[in-house]
């Protein structure tokens, strides 16, 4: 070996003990999370289409596209045109052909400098979807592309469940959507083996105890919530191997998968606003210059769920989001009864604030008739990947970025500094101005207040200086009548920086500059409250009567 390799492989490996000792790759330690009063609904009564024009539209799409050859190349892709042309049954030998053709182009888990070949399970996860939809149609997906499948494109199986990155040294934590990905593909195929006649008992998953491994995996899941909340993109991947899990495997393992699936999606339709959706993520910084509201990934996945709805629309706008559109149209999961319907319909409002757990922040949700309201996070330093967000105010409105919406942020300009939780009932407060998007203009104006009406429902009370931004929503009032209240409740510009007085008497206090690990929210009406967001409850809160 090369003096210099020898070298490098020292450095890495030093590296590898520092971050050991000083904790840099240990995941922090999950706490198991109180659930809240609000519980994850799973009643199922709808009657959904087995069709939709969008699922045809999606396919049409990806039978048009080519597959790529070489390492890496159409690693997402190249299934999904695969998957798209089964479905059709478009040149069905030809695709046989093209599968029989294929060799692993690398190996699963992270992909990093010793395995730079890794991430072959983004490739794998949609093949198990393909052998399990197709593999019992010889007139769709021949024997032999079956067993090539099995015997060469299908690489994990057995027992080896792996909750370490590759090469590592079992130091660093794999990541939640590749552990999915990998240990999910090798549990059907082992379930798929064992059910078509083989008896070895490493494709037994109950004797060899992956059952038991997936179970415990998901149950941690919809416990204690994601690691990877809300992730660009790696939410997207998640979903598909959960997917993958509720349509495939035995009854106890799909219950489990439709619970996390059931979890993500009620926490989605709580905090999105017909299909506007901006909270704070985990994983990954340079997605943080990301504005869109209406085309992230999960947003993908709840337009292709409901174009199976009775009467629902279907030219819906998935912008980059194709490769995710095709999987929630192929797959069975469908929400349930009340994710649909809060998806749609905030009923009177509500207030709800969705925990993460140790060295995470919350999702912070205030809705009305007519509106919602999103907290936008902090981060807790650089080794947590959590990309702060604005506090964002959604409207019955066209708008698709971030910048035609109200929005405020602060203190400063960068995301890393950023406490954006300072979230509570209508009322929204930061260490910063609030950006007023294009072609609003106050209609009414006060010494400290300026009113403006969103629409002819919902009216946006502003107050902005460089260093406070406070924004305030009220439905169906008199926008003078409330500008006079907000200006006599209100009427020295000093304690705003502290505390506002709602028209019906309700006082909060809050600090725009607290803690990143604290509620910006600090006291309501003199009662002081839980500031430690790190042991909040999975979901709780109160829906308005």
């Amino acid at each position: 070996m090369k003096p210099g390799k020898n070298k490098l492989i020292l450095l890495v490996l030093i590296a590898l003990l520092i971050g050991l000792i000083f904790g840099y790759f240990k995941k922090e330690p999950k706490l198991t999370l109180k659930q809240g009063n609000i519980e994850v609904p799973q009643k199922r009564s709808i009657q959904w289409n087995n069709d939709s024009e969008f699922k045809d539209s999606i396919i049409g799409i990806w039978v048009k596209k080519k597959v790529e050859y070489g390492p890496k190349k159409g690693k997402v892709s190249n299934p999904r045109v695969l998957l798209a042309r089964l479905h059709s049954k478009t040149n069905i030998q030809e695709t046989n052909q093209i599968i029989m053709g294929m060799k692993p182009w690398g190996v699963s888990g992270s992909s990093w400098f010793f395995n730079k070949l890794g991430d072959y399970d983004f490739t794998f996860t949609v093949l198990t979807t393909i052998l399990w939809q197709f593999g019992d149609n010889p007139e769709i997906l021949y024997k032999e592309t079956v067993n090539h499948l099995l015997e060469v494109l299908l690489t994990e199986e057995g027992n080896k469940f792996r909750r370490a990155a590759p090469k590592t040294f079992g130091l660093f934590p794999e990541t939640e959507n590749h552990i999915l990905m990998t240990e999910g593909s090798r549990y059907l195929k082992n379930r798929w083996l064992a059910i078509h006649g083989n008896d070895d008992p490493k494709y037994d998953n109950t004797g060899n105890g992956m059952e038991a491994q997936i179970m415990d995996f998901l149950h941690d899941m919809k416990t204690n919530g994601l690691h990877e909340f809300n992730s660009m993109p790696y939410i997207g991947y998640t979903i598909t191997a959960l997917l993958n899990l509720e349509a495939f495997a035995s009854q106890k393992v799909r219950k489990e998968a439709r619970d996390v699936l059931d979890y993500m999606n009620i926490s989605y339709a709580l905090g999105s606003y017909h299909y506007k959706y901006f909270p704070p993520m985990r994983r990954r910084y340079e997605r943080a210059s990301w504005h869109k509201l209406t085309t992230g990934y999960h947003s993908v996945f709840m337009k292709a769920w409901m174009s199976f709805f009775p009467g629902a629309a279907t030219n819906f706008d998935i912008g980059e989001g194709e490769a995710h559109a095709i999987i929630g149209a192929c797959m069975p999961y469908r929400p349930a009864d009340k994710i649909r319907l809060m998806l749609s319909e905030k009923g009177n409002g509500y207030f709800i604030k969705m925990g993460h757990g140790k060295g995470s922040c919350p999702e912070i949700y205030t809705a009305g008739e007519n509106y919602l309201l999103s907290a936008g996070g902090a981060n807790l330093g650089k080794t947590s990947q959590i990309v702060a967000r604005p506090i964002t105010l959604f409207l019955n409105d066209e708008a698709k970025e971030l910048e035609e919406t109200f929005h405020l942020a602060g203190p400063g300009t960068n995301f890393m500094e950023w406490n954006n939780t300072g979230v509570y009932k209508n009322f929204a407060c930061a260490a910063g101005p609030v950006a007023i998007p294009q072609g609003y203009q106050a209609q009414y104006k006060g010494n400290i207040w300026s009113i403006f009406e969103a629409n002819d429902k919902v009216l946006v009370a502003v107050f902005s200086s460089a260093n406070l931004g406070i924004l305030l929503v009220f439905e169906n009032q008199d926008p003078q009548t409330l500008l006079k209240k907000l200006e006599n409740k209100n009427p020295d510009m000093e304690s705003l920086h502290t505390q506002f007085r709602f028209p019906d008497g309700l006082l909060i206090e809050y600090d725009p500059i607290a803690p990143k690990d604290k509620w910006v929210i600090t006291k309501v009406n003199q009662s002081k409250l839980d500031r430690n967001y790190e042991n909040w409850p999975l979901i709780e809160g109160s829906f308005y009567p």
